[in-house]
């Protein structure tokens, strides 16, 4: 589809139709990004998205357990815990 950049007061804009908008999975929040000589248009990267879902597979799992202590005979003589 073409489209033409248009004025938006100050600044210049492209229209998108409502349905490609849709299509996109986009909402009101995008991410901009220039790459190889063309403008992309995303939804916004969503730090430590799954991350939730990702510990309760593990606990479900059991693998959400440590390894070991780590203990050493400096921290059961030594180290005073508050």
């Amino acid at each position: 589809m073409r489209s033409k950049i248009v004025r938006i007061g100050n600044s210049q804009g492209v229209r998108l139709p409502k349905i490609m908008i849709e299509e996109a999975g986009l909402s009101e929040d995008v991410e901009l990004r220039v790459e190889g000589g063309q403008i992309v248009i995303a939804a916004p990267h969503i730090a430590r998205a799954g991350w939730a879902e990702a510990a309760q597979r593990a606990h479900t799992a059991g693998d959400d357990q440590l390894e070991s202590s780590g203990a050493t005979r400096f921290d059961a003589t030594e180290w005073k815990w508050r």
